[in-house]
């Protein structure tokens, strides 16, 4: 596939490939992409697989466009891909879940109960305000 044309309009990003198909995804799989100024955004590369962002350090395959173009409905991985300076397995070590289940909710194998979210929710407050009172 070669890109004709890239541009982002409505919270997604759309391509032109050169055949004149236009095909988008939502930038919510995307969160640097999405929260990056737009010159960063103007900033990428082509390869033979994708597109690359070096400055926010973001990659789109173009296989990733032919997926289905729905909007994310895990919430709780939506919100751990904006963050991935949270090491996964120390967090959910945090909150007393294993990793492997804890990986199955963000894959979206498995849902978390009300609970388990509350809990989440819980321990990622407990340790904003850990964080927000740090002396250095």
């Amino acid at each position: 596939m070669k890109i004709a044309k890239l541009w982002f309009a409505d919270g997604r990003i759309f391509i032109e490939t050169d055949s004149g198909d236009a095909l988008s995804q939502s930038l919510k799989w995307y969160p640097r992409l999405e929260n990056a100024t737009p010159a960063q955004r103007t900033a990428y590369r082509l390869s033979p697989m994708g597109i690359h962002w070096p400055e926010i350090d973001e990659d789109i395959s173009f296989e990733s466009f032919t997926y289905p173009n729905e909007e994310p409905d895990n919430t709780l991985a939506v919100f751990f891909n904006q963050h991935p300076e949270i090491n996964i397995s120390k967090f959910a070590q945090r909150v007393g879940i294993s990793r492997s289940v804890f990986a199955s909710y963000l894959c979206g194998a498995k849902k978390p109960s009300q609970q388990r979210v509350k809990e989440i929710e819980t321990a990622l407050r407990d340790m904003g305000k850990e964080l927000s009172t740090a002396i250095l």
